[in-house]
């Protein structure tokens, strides 16, 4: 019970040790999501491989210990960057078994950067431009999630067989311009799959190119819970809460 409470100190707590401890998880989820993007279009070597056994390793350890302390082990389990993980690490151990390229769900590996509330929490309490323009970030490493994902996809499946820095640049091309949906038609995907991944990425880039503008041009909404009601948006200026009119302390830089 002692090592428990002690492990659920780090990763709930509200010590600057334990927000250390998860500015430390952020910087590991930040170096294996460019390990992974950037080992995408290499060939397979027995150096990745241990690379990547070493960081499945340490995603299934920090996986366990967040279910091991959590509550509600069900509804962490469910959690968005508890999925990405675990699809991490099946497809960490499904390619070498198959035989095939499962780079793509590795990219999912960055929708942990801020998708762990109490990591968010950090970052508000921490750092006033994370406060001020949380949706617009939050928004933005939604995309970037996306972008890459996609592009693994399409070089896995129409690039594979040429592998290279320069197909992936074309698989990065060919994505940035169907989620924008300029098509400029000198790079497709063919056959039946690809024409459907094509469709897939221009609704789904679409919804987050829409997100992401709203979230830098509307009017912005800083995250403080009310302690009366519960709503958790108020203008960044505000001081009562305008559901149920209770005093809401949103924290500032102060007076200049």
């Amino acid at each position: 019970m002692a090592l428990r409470e002690t492990i659920s100190a780090l990763y709930t707590g509200r010590t600057r040790r334990a927000a250390r401890f998860r500015y430390t998880l952020i910087g590991l989820d930040v170096i294996t999501v460019a390990f992974f993007i950037v080992t995408v279009p290499l060939a397979r070597s027995a150096p990745i491989a241990v690379c990547e056994a070493v960081i499945g390793a340490l995603i299934l350890v920090d996986m366990g210990l967040r279910l091991w302390i959590a509550p509600d082990r069900w509804r962490s389990l469910w959690q968005v960057h508890t999925l990405a993980d675990l699809v991490v690490v099946v497809s960490l151990v499904a390619e070498p078994l198959l035989g095939v390229n499962l780079s793509f769900l590795k990219a999912l590996r960055a929708l942990r950067l801020v998708h762990s509330w109490r990591v968010a929490q950090d970052l508000r309490r921490d750092t006033a431009f994370f406060r001020e323009h949380e949706q617009g970030i939050v928004a933005s490493v939604d995309l970037f999630a996306f972008i890459f994902v996609a592009t693994s996809a399409v070089y896995v499946l129409q690039f594979d067989a040429e592998p290279g820095f320069a197909a992936y640049a074309d698989a990065l091309y060919f994505t940035v311009a169907t989620l924008t949906t300029t098509g400029y038609g000198d790079i497709t995907m063919t056959g039946t799959g690809g024409k459907l991944m094509a469709v897939v990425m221009m609704v789904a880039g679409v919804a987050l190119f829409f997100r992401l503008a709203r979230a830098l041009f509307v009017p912005r909404k800083v995250i403080q819970r009310c302690t009366a009601c519960g709503l958790n948006r108020h203008d960044p200026d505000a001081i009562h809460c305008k559901h149920c009119g209770a005093t809401v302390n949103i924290p500032t830089g102060g007076a200049a």
